[in-house]
């Protein structure tokens, strides 16, 4: 008799993420999972909030602590001749017992675990316990340490001795919150014969054509060695099979006249379905595999010019200037991070005309939904593999750690249109060579091998179709400096930490793939995050929810330079909020201006993993700050901006759009009380994804000597101000003007809040959430001229009133 006839053939996947406890010293509680013990104890009511004030020294206790998850398995009441106990995330260090047996152990966040449980798990209706023991991450890591020797670079963290999320560690952003738990979906997987292992589809163009290479692992069971077993591969309407009797093939599929995957903003995002089914020698599913892909080229050109060596993304042919943003942790607990959360952030990047979001090297590779919405929304996807700022040793038992988890997550996540490029690390290549690394770590392994050796080749081996950097900032080799800005890509920080963002100015980085300034979170995110707290820039939580190095100090002589410090706190933090804005501005304008050698700007940082002065856009509590709307400015397709060359002032016509665009431009030349002093057109023949400029008439330059005149370009709906002083020097009228209220009409878009100018209103801000927590504003900040007009739209806002409104606003030389 032949048994398999009676055998079921496809492969069943059974959640088994409810049921489970946690325990720690004999107390039990309810667990979620995915979830972490943090969660749990939240839930539970056994720690503070560590978001809430300074809660967060209340619970470093938990990072610190042992915890362990029990659950049991029912009977096993399946015919198929293989059981498995699969979980896709272990946060980290981890002992796994079935039957009271352990069957493994794990030491790292970023990989999934698969354990065969068939002779464990008990039938005939016995339950079989299952234990997940987790040793706290500082105890693993010191272990780890303690084996191959520490490094005396400069942090002298856990985070490079343990395969973890870093910058649960604390970051200059982030909390210290080392988290331990079952972070992803957990589950049975009953099979027979033989499952799909690993599938790793290589989709390319050629000509008018979509090729899908699949190439495919398998396992199989003892009894199904040597059969032969068949996959199908169906994709844009082709289905094409190969038989084989190994654990390995390849399958190719061409699909003719494919429309091609672009980047938001440059065309649409076509995805096709692509299904891979595993069959038995009787034409039996035995697996399947599902994923959507896209059709697109992409590559790196890093050629040498004039300038040095470049670095500009050219995807389907067109070469781009990228404007992007970084990527943190969303939540500093990952797995209470939804698919509408992804969603809901990854939009508001799309909307503000974002093209890349670079998932920084500090973090985590996110879960698929992640890459989903950006092959959506048309956001290219620049991964970090996880390595930021610190020496990480290349001996075992990290290295086959490390190549175990590469390899993982490339086959994972290569199938996403999205990506599109792979990066070995964050800054660690610069840190060697200029922060002092080299002379300290004395020969000590820091990471070079894998970086430089490791990671190249295991892209090249498990996806060629994708370009490979060693670093961010990097120059493409040690004969120039990591952070050479006329080569390749570099992190632009001292304007930052010692100088000021008009030092932007003084060079042209061909792409520029950090930088950033701090401001604090909202108003509403304060007084939730800082509840009963007298809001100062020195109180005892705002000083606890500012995680950089004298970040204060920074702010504080950051906006010095532009401003008087003032003492009230809303208007500290309504200038800081102006200050930031004017410093990411400057970037990206002089940037854009001289594209084409300058290719890229990713600006630090579009999130927040909760509520804290950083240099987000978007905070904690998921507000928008001004940077966000000015991002929006920014990143459109038209740009007007006002630049010096040759020590003159130009006005450029930045169009990186796929049409050409004609620009009259209405130059004028103002004084402070709203003169108009000079007046000219311009016209500016801007062609596809080129930069028109032309200079200022000699008649319309500003007397700088004057302090009280400026410039204002005018085209197509787009402004552009150049004031020759900075602030403290320009004499700004005393601002008057007038608020009503214009009722919702009825469109969703909310009430109106219609403000009229009667002088000069430089960076005239509406900050919605002081008007009620939930209210939102389509507007930043706006600069009206005398006799102008504009209406912000407010959404959330149950109670309009016109004198609250007014209450809400804040203006330049506003007392």
């Amino acid at each position: 008799m032949n048994t398999d006839n009676h055998r079921p053939r496809s492969r069943e996947a059974v959640p088994h993420t409810e049921g489970w406890t946690l325990r720690h010293e004999g107390e039990a509680l309810p667990a979620q999972v995915p979830g972490c013990v943090h969660t749990d104890l939240l839930a539970a009511g056994r720690i503070p909030d560590p978001f809430i004030g300074r809660n967060e020294l209340d619970v470093d206790w938990v990072g610190r602590t042992d915890w362990e998850y029990e659950t049991t398995l029912g009977a096993r009441d399946t015919a198929h001749e293989r059981t498995d106990l699969v979980f896709e995330g272990l946060d980290t260090a981890a002992e796994i017992s079935v039957g009271g047996e352990v069957i493994g152990r794990t030491a790292n966040m970023h990989r999934g675990y698969r354990f065969d449980i068939t002779g464990r798990y008990a039938a005939g209706g016995a339950a079989t316990p299952v234990s997940v023991r987790f040793t706290s991450a500082y105890t693993a890591a010191d272990a780890v340490r303690e084996q191959i020797g520490a490094r005396r670079e400069a942090y002298p963290e856990a985070a490079p001795f343990i395969r973890k999320m870093a910058c649960a560690f604390g970051w200059d952003w982030g909390p210290i919150l080392v988290t331990a738990g079952i972070w992803k979906d957990v589950r049975l997987d009953h099979w027979s014969t033989a499952r799909l292992d690993r599938v790793r589809p290589l989709v390319t163009v050629e000509g008018s054509a979509g090729r899908v290479e699949i190439r495919l692992d398998v396992e199989r069971t003892d009894r199904a060695a040597g059969r032969t077993l068949t996959a199908t591969v169906r994709v844009g309407g082709q289905e094409v099979s190969g038989s084989f009797d190994g654990d390995a093939a390849t399958v190719t599929a061409v699909v003719p006249d494919v429309d091609l995957w672009w980047p938001n903003g440059h065309g649409a995002q076509p995805l096709y379905d692509c299904e891979v089914t595993l069959h038995d020698e009787d034409g039996a599913a035995l697996d399947r595999w599902s994923r959507r892909v896209g059709f697109r080229t992409v590559e790196i050109d890093t050629s040498a010019d004039a300038h040095g060596s470049g670095f500009t993304f050219v995807v389907n042919g067109e070469r781009l200037f990228v404007r992007g943003v970084n990527w943190i942790p969303e939540d500093i607990f990952p797995s209470r991070v939804t698919t509408e959360r992804y969603r809901e952030r990854l939009s508001q990047a799309a909307e503000a005309h974002v093209d890349l979001v670079r998932v920084w090297g500090g973090g985590i590779y996110e879960r698929d939904d992640f890459y989903d919405v950006c092959d959506e929304l048309g956001l290219m996807v620049w991964q970090d593999f996880l390595f930021a700022c610190a020496a990480y040793p290349e001996e075992q038992p990290l290295r086959s750690e490390i190549e175990a988890e590469a390899r993982e997550n490339v086959a994972r996540l290569m199938p996403h249109a999205s990506l599109v490029l792979w990066n070995g690390n964050n800054e660690n290549l610069w840190a060697f060579r200029d922060w002092g690394w080299e002379e300290r770590l004395a020969g000590d392994s820091w990471g070079e091998g894998y970086y430089l050796g490791l990671l190249p080749r295991v892209v090249a081996d498990t996806d060629p179709t994708r370009p490979y950097w060693a670093g961010s900032p990097w120059s493409g080799s040690w004969d120039h400096q990591p952070n050479d800005p006329a080569h390749g890509v570099t992190h632009s920080w001292d304007v930052w930490n010692v100088a000021d963002y008009t030092d932007y100015l003084d060079e042209v980085p061909r792409f520029v793939a950090e930088f950033g300034w701090q401001a604090p979170p909202a108003h509403a995110t304060l007084r939730r995050a800082l509840p009963g707290e007298e809001l100062r820039p020195d109180s005892p939580g705002m000083l606890h929810h500012q995680k950089a190095s004298d970040g204060n100090g920074k702010l504080e002589r950051g906006l010095a330079r532009h401003f008087e410090i003032p003492e009230d706190f809303d208007r500290w933090h309504y200038l800081m909020q102006v200050n930031q804005v004017r410093a990411v501005a400057t970037g990206v304008e002089h940037w854009r201006s001289h594209w084409p050698l300058s290719a890229g700007a990713v600006v630090w940082q579009l999130n927040d993993c909760w509520p804290v002065t950083s240099w987000a856009a978007v905070d904690g509590d998921a507000r928008l700050k001004p940077l966000w709307y000015e991002l929006r400015r920014l990143y459109a397709d038209r740009l007007l901006t006002v630049q010096l060359r040759e020590g003159r002032p130009a006005v450029h016509a930045v169009n990186q759009s796929a049409r050409p665009w004609h620009a009259e431009v209405e130059l004028r030349r103002m004084s402070a009380a709203g003169d108009v002093l000079g007046r000219e057109r311009v016209t500016l023949v801007a062609e596809a994804r080129t930069v028109a400029n032309a200079p200022v008439p000699d008649a319309l330059l500003p007397d700088a000597a004057s302090g009280e005149e400026y410039l204002v370009a005018d085209a197509d709906g787009l402004r552009a101000l150049h004031v020759p002083v900075r602030d403290l020097a320009f004499r700004y009228p005393v601002p008057e003007y007038e608020v009503t209220l214009a009722p919702d009409d009825g469109t969703g878009e909310g009430v109106g809040v219609v403000i009229t100018a009667r002088t000069l209103l430089r960076d005239l801000l509406l900050q919605a959430d002081r008007l009620a927590p939930a209210a939102v504003a389509d507007q930043g900040l706006l600069t009206l001229l005398p006799g102008e007009s504009v209406t912000v739209r407010v959404r959330n806002w149950e109670s309009p009133d016109a004198a609250v409104a007014r209450a809400a606003l804040f203006v330049l030389g506003q007392p």
